[in-house]
């Protein structure tokens, strides 16, 4: 893909560094529209125009369509890169740890994170479960880098971005990392791929 692209996003949501990471890694360029969506910016008639389900991340080509969800889109544009395995069944692997991530991972850590370290919940005000399905889900990343340096094939596919996002922030949400070595580990060698530094004052910064 070598025509510039817009993208719609909150740089405090994982899910739109996803689109980010992707587009600076293969060297896409793209105009990047900050979006602040506690402020509301997302139900904006200008903003359900572009989206009706009122989400970022959200991506415009330069023909006018409208790409949203940050698999979908990360996917759109790593296609045929070297992000996207050859291998069919990798590839399939891939999405379905993509799927995975959206249903068994982001609902409980992205949305601990949120609260606590957003909307200022307390820890004892959130649900008790998005701790335990939060650690399951930390629990079976664990497993499958027990024996691999990335979650599928040897080398940094959309899968690493897609589960990077917010499990390199877990501590946000309240989850030790500490516990879970193997995907410590994991998120430094993704890191390190994407060029990405830690940045202990990145809430201060954004909020």
């Amino acid at each position: 893909m070598t025509e510039p692209v817009r993208i719609y996003g909150d740089r405090r949501s994982g899910n739109c560094l996803k689109v980010k990471w992707t587009a600076d890694h293969l060297g896409i360029a793209y105009d990047w529209h900050e979006v602040d969506v506690v402020k509301g910016e997302t139900r904006t008639d200008d903003f359900l125009a572009i989206n009706p389900a009122g989400q970022v991340p959200c991506l415009e080509r330069q023909d006018g369509r409208i790409l949203a969800q940050s698999n979908a889109i990360i996917f759109h544009l790593a296609n045929g890169s070297e992000l996207v395995p050859a291998d069919p069944f990798d590839q399939a692997k891939m999405l379905e740890w993509m799927f995975w991530e959206q249903y068994s991972h982001e609902p409980y850590i992205a949305v601990r994170r949120f609260q606590r370290a957003f909307q200022n919940v307390s820890d004892d005000a959130i649900d008790p479960q998005l701790m335990a399905k939060g650690r399951r889900a930390l629990g079976v990343m664990e497993m499958r880098l027990l024996s691999r340096d990335f979650i599928v094939g040897d080398q940094l596919s959309l899968a690493d971005i897609a589960l990077v996002a917010y499990t390199r922030v877990a501590d946000e949400g309240g989850f030790d990392l500490d516990e879970f070595l193997g995907v410590r580990g994991w998120v430094a060698r993704v890191e390190n791929e994407l060029d990405l530094e830690y940045d202990e004052g990145r809430i201060a910064k954004l909020t």
